[in-house]
């Protein structure tokens, strides 16, 4: 679930890709969306970026976004950007954050020492 080296490495990369890609669709449409919208982009962008509940953050993450595209009717180019930003969100949420973020910290492998018998 938190592999370190080069695993851990591109799931961080993936995670600030899945923040990215949402903050950019947020602020294509900064004109159309109110404002706690982008709040709240803003605050799963974050979460996702530094990997705090990671499978929480992506699925919120993807269900933001597919919803601000839903509510907007963008056309074809939008839409391939938003299943691109929902497959790598749905991979995110599949394959955890990795050794180097918050939930490793939280949550990781642990030493675990029994006493003598």
């Amino acid at each position: 679930m938190f592999p370190p080296g080069l695993p851990g490495l591109a799931l961080l990369l993936l995670r600030l890709s899945v923040a990215a890609a949402l903050l950019l669709g947020d602020y294509t449409h900064a004109d159309a969306l109110a404002g706690w919208v982008h709040a709240v982009a803003i605050v799963i962008s974050f979460g996702v970026s530094v990997g705090y509940l990671t499978p929480v953050a992506a699925t919120a993450a993807l269900l933001h976004h597919a919803l601000v595209w839903l509510a907007l009717g963008s056309g074809v180019e939008a839409g391939a950007v938003t299943i691109v930003l929902s497959l790598d969100a749905l991979a995110l949420a599949l394959l955890g954050p990795g050794a180097y973020s918050v939930d490793s910290r939280r949550f990781g492998r642990r030493l675990v020492v029994l006493p003598p018998p």
